[in-house]
């Protein structure tokens, strides 16, 4: 049985059972949360994953998306790359690859983690068709199906497909226009399809097949979202808007279907345009997980987008995004090397966190820093921090002459002169 009716008929599972310890709530509070649709588990008959929750009341999650391009196969950076995002503290990983040979780098990469491993069918469909036929128009409309189900019993336990691209959004989008075009590539082949072949989105007419293979399965469906704006002024437009009230409506079909199922959201917003769409966000889609791609705040610091993706999604965090995508130093330049992943899974953990704060009131870890500080307890802060190893290692470089003070105060140090006068109880 699926997580969703185990849920329904009253069964807490085990998979129920660990995000509840994890999170430190109770085992029936999840599995409301499930059978409600507010929560999702992703989990695959083919493999083993640590159970991750993602949803209303748990811990804002964090994927970090990998992959080969036409530029770049190399396998084995891949695999390092899942490796040091499940290391650094990523939830979930999304295998992303448009380059080489898809089966084999996605089963290295699946064999490598035990995280709960996502993927776009479509790129796989699309980019096979312009093997095969020399055109991505060409793209035969059951080739999609077919990759579907294959990603699936390799053991992918979330896909993101692109449900809500249809020939009304399409419209809307014509007839409006765009500062930055169309930049979800998902987005760009099934509109380039759509276009030429004068047919509606397959994943759209054929909706119900659709749930039967990830219901088969046991895929999470992720509703992409493809017209998503890759520009702040294309923001909360009329077509990323109807994109959105179509995968609402069709993440209640999927989940009463017995589907877990997450909403995607957009990718380039401004600050004061953040809390409406989270709110619009769960307000159509139920209350069913929000899944945010970043977002960026500006559109001119590239190099530095992982900095201006954390603004955002710690924003989004607090106004109820359950779950975020990261964003590393080389989006929008170059394909992300090891580095650049683990940069962007540690920015993204940390706003996380900041929401956390505020979503959840979950200040704990950062009440229990404060006094490890006040009392230079320098072991208890590494072991505090979100990245331990990094912040031993900056104070390991500067050593100051006095063990309990840092080399910013040295002599001066005011927590040191504090402590020598007060006798704090807290």
């Amino acid at each position: 049985m699926s997580l969703i009716t185990e849920a329904r008929n009253g069964n807490i599972t085990e998979e129920m059972k660990k995000v509840a310890e994890v999170e430190g709530i109770e085992p029936e509070f999840v599995r409301r949360g499930i059978e409600s649709g507010r929560i999702v588990i992703p989990v695959s008959p083919y493999r083993y994953t640590k159970p991750c929750g993602i949803g209303k009341g748990l811990r804002t999650k964090v994927n970090a998306s990998i992959g080969t391009s036409s530029d770049i196969v190399d396998i084995d950076m891949e695999i390092e790359k899942a490796r040091v995002a499940e290391a650094t503290g990523a939830d979930t990983l999304m295998e992303l690859s448009t380059g080489g040979d898809f089966y084999d780098i996605r089963k290295k990469v699946i064999d490598s983690t035990t995280l709960s491993v996502g993927s776009v069918p479509l790129y796989q469909a699309f980019i096979e068709a312009i093997r095969k036929y020399g055109s991505v128009v060409e793209m035969k409309e059951d080739d999609l199906f077919k990759v579907t189900a294959e990603q699936a019993k390799l053991g992918t336990n979330f896909m993101a497909i692109h449900t809500g691209i249809n020939l009304f959004t399409v419209e809307r989008l014509k007839k409006q226009g765009r500062f930055g075009g169309l930049c979800s590539r998902g987005g760009a082949f099934m509109t380039a399809w759509m276009l030429h072949n004068e047919k509606e989105n397959p994943l759209y007419s054929e909706f119900d097949y659709l749930l039967e293979i990830m219901k088969e399965h046991e895929v999470t469906l992720s509703m992409g979202n493809g017209m998503r704006a890759g520009a702040i002024h294309d923001s909360t437009d009329r077509a990323q808007i109807q994109e959105l009230i179509m995968n609402s409506e069709l993440s209640d079909t999927a989940h009463e279907a017995g589907v877990q199922t997450i909403v995607e959201g957009p990718g380039h917003i401004p600050l004061d345009e953040i809390e409406a769409n989270v709110i619009l966000m769960k307000r159509l889609s139920g209350e069913k997980p929000f899944y945010m791609l970043g977002p960026l705040v500006t559109d001119i610091a590239p190099g530095y987008d992982h900095i201006v993706a954390a603004i955002g999604a710690s924003l989004s965090s607090a106004y109820g995004a359950d779950f975020i995508c990261y964003v590393t130093p080389a989006e929008h330049l170059a394909l992300p090397n090891v580095d650049d992943v683990r940069q962007g899974v540690i920015t993204a953990r940390i706003a996380a966190h900041i929401g956390d704060m505020v979503k959840n009131k979950d200040r704990q870890r950062d009440m229990d820093m404060g006094r490890a500080r006040r009392d230079l307890q320098w072991e208890k802060m590494y072991e505090l921090a979100i990245d331990p190893k990094y912040a031993k290692s900056v104070r390991d470089s500067r050593s100051p002459d006095d063990e309990e003070a840092c080399t910013m105060c040295g002599n001066y140090c005011a927590l040191k002169i504090v402590k020598q006068n007060f006798n704090f109880e807290r």
